[in-house]
């Protein structure tokens, strides 16, 4: 493992996460971050020139539509089987006083 981690950077974390990590738990932890930051080294390496950045392994493509109305204003109707209805709308029990 080349990179080491100290234990201050294990203590920082565990204050920043809001932990209270025991002495094996940190030990593992260092062992775990190193090896990641290992990883990433390793990942480094790799000849990425020309490979375009992705966001998604398949492509996505916006699937919204154009936000059309489809059935108008038809306030009259949706009020005629209202309980009680004032000034073209509905009228409800108040919930608090």
């Amino acid at each position: 493992m080349a990179n080491q981690i100290s234990d201050e950077t294990i203590e920082y974390v565990g204050i920043l996460a809001k932990l209270e990590l025991s002495d094996e738990e940190k030990e593992q932890a260092k062992k775990d971050m190193g090896s990641m930051l290992d990883y990433i080294d390793k990942l480094n390496e790799l000849d990425t020139e020309g490979v375009e950045p992705m966001s998604h392994v398949f492509p996505v493509n916006n699937v919204f539509r154009e936000d059309e109305v489809a059935n108008g204003d038809d306030r009259e109707n949706m009020l005629k089987n209202a309980p009680q209805k004032k000034e073209g709308a509905y009228m409800v029990p108040k919930t608090f006083a």
